[in-house]
């Protein structure tokens, strides 16, 4: 991937800002994320490499050539809106995404040495459906608690 100054680049192209990103929310950044692997849906990707066994800060600058992280940082919304960089540590930041999460989303113990864009994509789905299914419950608990709970 090349990179260019913006002055060079707004000599060759039209150039439209996307704001700060903040403006651009965990599930939109995802749902990105998605569209942007299913967009490469056929591309063999690399997975992480047994992350699990890395130390906390060996495992935020873990990153592989080619990976599920790599087709994120080549989007240049995502990049835009604030990805620093094709790392777990940079992609779990910005996507909010807990270790734990990134681990079963990308890691090989759980995907194997390789997976097409369009699995990756499925992972993603898969880990926002899981966290909108706990969302709920907890929301269905909190409610039943307060129920069952009498009033002083």
């Amino acid at each position: 991937m090349e990179h260019k100054p913006l002055a060079e680049l707004q000599a060759v192209a039209d150039i439209e800002f996307i704001g700060p990103a903040a403006t651009m929310t965990r599930q939109r950044r995802l749902a990105r994320w998605i569209e942007v692997l299913e967009g490469n849906a056929e591309r063999k990707l690399r997975s992480l490499h047994e992350i699990e066994f890395l130390s906390r800060s060996q495992r935020r600058q873990c990153r592989a050539d080619n990976s599920p992280l790599t087709v994120a940082y080549e989007d240049p919304l995502l990049r835009a809106a604030g990805l620093r960089g094709d790392r777990v540590g940079d992609c779990t930041d910005f996507f909010e995404l807990s270790d734990r999460q990134m681990h079963h989303a990308f890691c090989s113990c759980h995907v194997g040495i390789s997976l097409t864009g369009m699995q990756a994509a499925q992972r993603l789905r898969h880990l926002l459906w899981g966290d909108n299914i706990r969302r709920k419950m907890q929301a269905a608990v909190s409610r039943w608690v307060r129920a069952m709970v009498p009033a002083h």
